[in-house]
C-alpha cells in the first residue's frame, strides 16, 4: 500500500520514517520545510489541487498527517487566525476530500487541547463534547468536524504531550534546564500523560495494517476505490498513566542523571500566558486498546527509553 506522510520532517513524522524502513508499504514523506539528510517531497496540504495531483501520481491509498501549527501561545494572535485555521482545519478537510474520491484512508492527528473548559476528573472519552480553551484546540477541533463531514474513511487519533529525539520538545528542554540550571520552577496544576511519539507512530502502522487488510478484495492484493472502512471513527492515544508537568520533570532529571537541579512545583498563574491551558486532560484509550489491540505502555518506561537514546546520540 502506497502511504503518504505529511509534516515528515517533525517529530512524529521522523518516528514514522524509522518504521517505515521495515515496512513492505511504500511510504512517501512529505513537508513544506528541507531538511538536510531527510529525502522529503515538497506539498503544501493548504492547495488541494496539489493534494489531488500527488495522491494520483503516486496512487496513494492512504495518508498520515502529521502537520499541524502547534505554537499554542502563537495561536492567541488575531492576525494569525485565519493561518491557523487554515492549517488545522482547511488542510485536512482537503485530506479528507482527496481520501473520499480515492476510497483511501485518512489518518489525522488531533490533540487533548479540544478539551479543558469543563473541570474534568476522569479521563477523556471520545465521544465527550469538546470544550477548547483556546485557538489551537479549536481550531483542531474544527479540523476533526471537517474531516468527518467529507465522509472519508478515517481514523482521528488524539494524543497528549508529545515528545521524542526529534527535534524541539519537552523532554529534550528539560534534559537541558536540569543540567545547567540550580533550580526550576514547573507547574504540578496541569495534569495529564505524556506520550512518546515513537509509540504513537507504532499504533498508527497497526491501523494502517489493519486497514489494507480491511479493503484488500481479492487475492491479488488490489485495493478497492470504495471501500468502506468499519473501524473509521476518534480514538485517543497516549502513553499509560497520569503525572504533571512537575512530576513529568522530575523523572527527566532522574533518568537524565541531573538530580542536583531543584525542580519545584509552582501553579500555572505563576507562568502567564495568553491562552489557559487544560488543567486536566487525559485522555481514555480504551477504545483504541479494544478495537485495534494496541499495546500501550506506560510513560515512565517510554521516557527511559527516549532519554537512553538521546543520550547515546
Amino acid at each position: 500500500m502506497n502511504i503518504l506522510v505529511t509534516g515528515a520532517n517533525g517529530q512524529l513524522g521522523n518516528e514514522m520514517r524509522m518504521l517505515a524502513r521495515e515496512s513492505q508499504d511504500k511510504y512517501i514523506f512529505t513537508d513544506v520545510n528541507q531538511v538536510e539528510g531527510l529525502e522529503t517531497t515538497y506539498l503544501d496540504i493548504t492547495d488541494l489541487e496539489a493534494i489531488r495531483q500527488m495522491a494520483e501520481e503516486q496512487d496513494v491509498k492512504a495518508i498520515v498527517n502529521c502537520a499541524a501549527w502547534t505554537n499554542v501561545d502563537g495561536a492567541e494572535d488575531p492576525e494569525k487566525y485565519g493561518l491557523v485555521e487554515k492549517l488545522n482545519a482547511t488542510a485536512p478537510e482537503n485530506l479528507a476530500k482527496v481520501m473520499k474520491e480515492v476510497g483511501g484512508l485518512l489518518v489525522h492527528i488531533s490533540t487533548d487541547y479540544v478539551f479543558g473548559a469543563e473541570p474534568y476528573n476522569t479521563p477523556c472519552k471520545e465521544d465527550q463534547i469538546g470544550t477548547p480553551t483556546g485557538v489551537y484546540g479549536l481550531t483542531k477541533l474544527h479540523g476533526e468536524q471537517k474531516i468527518i463531514s467529507t465522509g472519508c474513511n478515517h481514523v482521528i487519533i488524539r494524543t497528549a504531550w508529545l515528545y521524542s529525539e526529534y527535534g524541539k520538545n519537552f523532554c529534550k528542554t528539560m534534559m537541558n534546564l536540569t543540567a545547567t540550571k540550580p533550580e526550576l520552577k514547573v507547574v504540578f496544576d496541569q495534569v495529564g500523560t505524556p506520550t512518546y511519539a515513537l509509540d504513537l507512530a507504532k499504533a498508527i502502522v497497526v491501523v494502517l495494517d489493519d486497514y489494507a487488510k480491511c479493503v484488500i478484495p481479492d487475492l491479488i492484493g488490489n485495493l478497492s476505490d470504495r471501500a468502506s472502512y468499519a473501524k473509521s471513527g476518534v480514538y485517543h492515544y497516549s502513553n499509560e498513566g497520569v503525572c504533571s508537568w512537575f512530576d513529568f520533570t522530575k523523572m527527566i532529571a532522574e533518568y537524565n542523571g541531573t538530580t542536583e537541579c531543584n525542580v519545584m512545583p509552582c501553579y500555572s498563574i505563576d507562568f502567564p500566558s495568553p491562552v489557559k491551558r487544560p488543567s486536566y486532560s487525559v485522555l481514555d484509550k480504551s477504545k483504541i486498546k479494544s478495537v485495534f489491540g494496541v499495546e500501550v505502555p506506560y510513560w515512565t518506561d517510554s521516557l527511559k527509553k527516549c532519554i537512553t537514546n538521546l543520550k547515546s546520540m
